[in-house]
């Protein structure tokens, strides 16, 4: 069977022309000259994947995107915007609100294909993606009728991928929900006066992004960038105030993580003030080896491993290199591996 594709596209020229395209590539089709009726097809059909221009009058791309997001049942449909405005606002605000991938006019045959093709196969591993993530919760949540919610919950949610290095939120941005990290590696970072960055934390599968924000109905304190590619799956504010609201055991849940992140960030403070160079280095290192997946090693950048160690970056690569040398990591690039743990562990301030 086909998969069905539904363009949304106030350009009568562009909508045929696309809709020419994808039916000689075999897909059914569904068009709307707006975004309402975009919206009423989306929910009726529940079409495979959805093409929505941006600039359309009564409702734009945002707000059809908006609409779909809000609905259990179109949610996770794979969304791609068509727009002729390539600027950094618009590439983050699609991304922010849960939109897949942009095609910018003009666009030619090839490039259309490919997008929608790549798209539709990432759907099918993003619900591995899923799966795998949410078996790990499933001895806390049987025993806990709220957890259980918020499982189903973020089941139902759209997984959104991001590419090593892509900002997810800056700081001082409103929050607008919570984000669970489903695979990948997360950093979040602040800037001091003199321009330096300080690591605040990383965060990897199963950990949520933005908590204290989305609680304390605050912006987010600092800035969330991807450390490789990763899966999020975002939950909106107004879900999670409902399970709160609902289910002491969720709200339990989320004052543990607080005051488990409370207690890092001491832990971290107490580390940056009173410990030593190679002290600090050595518990960056015994940090990352522990939040690692990867048994080959860790692989972090100088400049990120000195916002962790709060130290500068040439101060990093000598600390490295004596360690190489002392014969407690092996370094290759960005890529270190720990070869005595138990000495570093032990390390004198």
């Amino acid at each position: 069977m086909s998969k069905q594709v539904l363009i949304i596209e106030d350009n009568t020229d562009i909508r045929e022309n696309i809709v020419e395209i994808l039916e000689l590539a075999d897909f059914g089709v569904l068009q709307a000259d707006n975004g309402k009726v975009g919206v009423e097809l989306a929910m009726k059909h529940k079409p495979d994947i959805i093409l929505c221009d941006i600039m359309m009058p009564d409702l734009d791309g945002y707000g059809v995107l908006y609409m779909l997001n809000k609905n259990v049942e179109t949610a996770a449909i794979p969304f791609i915007f068509l727009t002729a405005k390539a600027e950094r606002v618009d590439l983050r605000k699609g991304m922010e609100m849960g939109a897949d991938d942009y095609l910018t006019k003009p666009f030619d045959d090839i490039e259309l294909l490919t997008a929608i093709e790549s798209r539709l196969k990432k759907r099918q591993v993003q619900e591995s993606f899923y799966s795998n993530t949410l078996d790990k919760l499933t001895g806390l949540l049987a025993k806990n009728s709220g957890l259980a919610e918020l499982k189903k919950v973020v089941a139902e949610r759209k997984s959104r991928p991001v590419k090593k290095n892509q900002v997810i939120y800056y700081d001082g941005d409103r929050g607008n929900g919570l984000f669970i990290v489903l695979s990948g590696r997360i950093k979040t970072a602040k800037l001091a006066d003199d321009g330096r960055e300080l690591m605040t934390g990383i965060y990897s599968a199963d950990d949520y992004l933005g908590i204290n924000a989305m609680l304390a109905n605050e912006p987010y304190a600092d800035t969330a960038t991807a450390l490789e590619d990763s899966q999020l799956c975002l939950i909106p504010k107004e879900q999670l105030d409902n399970l709160i609201g609902q289910y002491p055991d969720v709200a339990r849940e989320f004052i543990r993580i607080l005051a488990n992140d409370v207690r890092d960030k001491e832990e971290q403070l107490l580390h940056l003030a009173y410990n030593s160079v190679r002290k600090r280095m050595a518990g960056s290192l015994l940090k990352l080896y522990k939040q690692s997946n990867d048994n080959n090693g860790i692989k972090i950048s100088r400049e990120d491993l000195a916002a962790l160690a709060g130290m500068a970056s040439e101060t990093v690569s000598r600390t490295l290199s004596d360690f190489k040398d002392e014969g407690l990591i092996e370094k290759k690039g960005s890529l270190i591996t720990i070869i005595d743990e138990l000495r570093l562990s032990k390390m004198k301030n």
